[in-house]
């Protein structure tokens, strides 16, 4: 299809946004920035959570996995619902107790400075490295199917992409993310639709005649029960609680939005309302998946050696312009929404927890907070620009998989200082606490490393389970002995 036209596309999406960034971020101050003034309706932050959740990775990585997985993935959704009940009914009420702007002040008030500032610093790791992972792929295929034909170099679109992402958010923060985010959740959804349309009436069946082919598909398998497999189902369960917990109940960026309701039950209907609706969603994914899979079989389209490149080959190549629009539409939506939440949520983490906003520097006139917020906000821009050009030079697998990948040990540690503090009344030494959440994630590579030679068994999304537990096993070895059990209150008793 043209690139001009999908070129007009991509501008006419992105100018959308900037309006509604416009009429968000008026009069924003830094409460605005943070969290929404604690103003926002919930059915608005739930709805536009969705695409925040799935993020460009989904869009392209999930439909393209299911020659590898299949449809096991949708194990993992499901094993999401427990974790979002763990979200919604231990962790908010802590958080919304405690009235924080970032949720690492828990660690804070439980351990002390050093923990909570280990505990933001993972987040910070964490969020640059899997938004830095799914920017570049939407990147990847925006330069390779249109900037590439202009000759413009790789580092040139990451530049435009991340520029506009930074430029639509930097004053409003979260009351314009929230609002984009249902803007963008919107176009992703009914593009999903759209796509599975496209693809029947090419095969000339019916919309009931292709998800009959797609059930009656090899890859429409849902439970895999070979244990040695990293998508065996009990795996793919679990892992998809801890998932969850860690890298949505530990993570500012979801929780950023979360906290902007107006109070604890609103924020609670917020994330039950998102997690029923994400299994649905995710499986339309997947059912796409397998109809992308037997429509390159009926038409002889070569399966690409990244299976992430499928769906665009598909959508841009095969099926006309219309579906070319409707396909990048849906890309940039989801992409989007998952990028400016994670540059907003970054910027807030930093300010809050290193900065000391809140704390030293509280009383700071609201222009010079904002002056120093927006140095943040772009420092934060570039670096996820150096990260898309390493992802582009090192990826070589379905980036979903890069990214749980990446969870797994970044966001193991949160999930050990959250669950020890929970679970437990003792004190640490604060001062080690930065040693076991460093030698827990090392610990667990190794292992990874060597089950499959000396265990026959492999590790997928269930090694954040094993990195959390070692480093509860650490943080064990390092309580205060000095201090007795019933002098030590965790912030959920205040």
């Amino acid at each position: 299809m043209p690139t001009w036209l999908i070129l007009i596309a991509f501008l006419s999406f992105t100018i959308a946004l900037f309006v509604v960034s416009y009429f968000t971020s008026k009069k924003a101050k830094t409460d605005t920035f943070f969290v929404g003034e604690r103003k926002m309706p919930w059915p608005l932050v739930a709805y536009g959570m969705i695409g925040a959740s799935l993020s460009g990775v989904t869009f392209i990585s999930i439909p393209g996995d299911v020659y590898n997985s299949h449809m096991s993935y949708l194990m993992v959704v499901f094993g999401n619902m427990i974790g979002y009940l763990v979200i919604a009914y231990v962790l908010l009420p802590i958080y919304y107790k405690m009235h924080v702007t970032t949720i690492y002040t828990y660690l804070q008030q439980r351990y002390g400075n050093i923990s909570y500032r280990t505990g933001s610093t993972f987040f910070i790791i964490s969020k640059l490295l899997g938004a830095g992972g799914r920017l570049y792929l939407v990147a990847f295929v925006l330069h390779t199917f249109i900037f590439k034909e202009w000759n413009m170099p790789f580092v040139l679109t990451a530049v435009i992409f991340i520029g506009l992402i930074m430029f639509y958010t930097y004053r409003g923060g979260i009351k314009t993310v929230i609002w984009t985010d249902t803007l963008q959740t919107t176009f992703m959804i009914l593009s999903l639709v759209l796509c599975f349309v496209f693809i029947a009436k090419l095969l000339n069946i019916s919309f009931g005649g292709l998800l009959r082919q797609v059930f009656d598909h090899p890859y429409s398998e849902l439970i895999i029960t070979d244990v040695g497999s990293r998508y065996y189902f009990m795996k793919q369960f679990f892992s998809g609680i801890f998932i969850t917990i860690a890298m949505n109940g530990l993570d500012q960026d979801m929780m950023q939005k979360n906290l902007s309701c107006r109070n604890l039950k609103s924020a609670q209907k917020n994330i039950i309302s998102m997690s029923l609706t994400m299994i649905p969603v995710v499986a339309l994914f997947l059912i796409l998946g397998v109809a992308l899979y037997i429509m390159a079989e009926s038409q002889g389209i070569p399966i690409p050696a990244s299976t992430d490149q499928l769906f665009p080959e598909i959508m841009l190549h095969h099926l006309g312009p219309v579906a070319g629009i409707v396909f990048l539409i849906g890309l940039i939506s989801a992409a989007y929404s998952s990028g400016d939440g994670a540059l907003t949520a970054l910027t807030t983490s930093f300010c809050v927890d290193f900065l000391g906003f809140e704390g030293e520097r509280a009383n700071l006139p609201e222009s010079a907070k904002k002056k120093l917020r927006t140095k943040v906000h772009f420092s934060f821009a570039f670096i996820m620009i150096l990260l898309m050009l390493a992802f582009k030079a090192l990826n070589n697998q379905s980036i979903i998989t890069t990214i749980f990948d990446i969870a797994g040990y970044t966001y193991g540690p949160l999930l050990g200082l959250f669950a020890f503090g929970l679970c437990s009344r003792s004190k640490l030494r604060d001062k080690y606490v930065p040693i076991v959440a460093i030698l827990a994630p090392v610990i667990t590579y190794i292992v990874c490393y060597i089950s499959p030679r000396y265990w026959n068994y492999s590790f997928g999304f269930e090694k954040i389970l094993l990195n959390g537990a070692l480093t509860v096993i650490g943080l064990i070895c390092i309580i205060d002995r000095s201090s007795t059990q019933s002098s030590s209150k965790s912030p959920d008793s205040l």
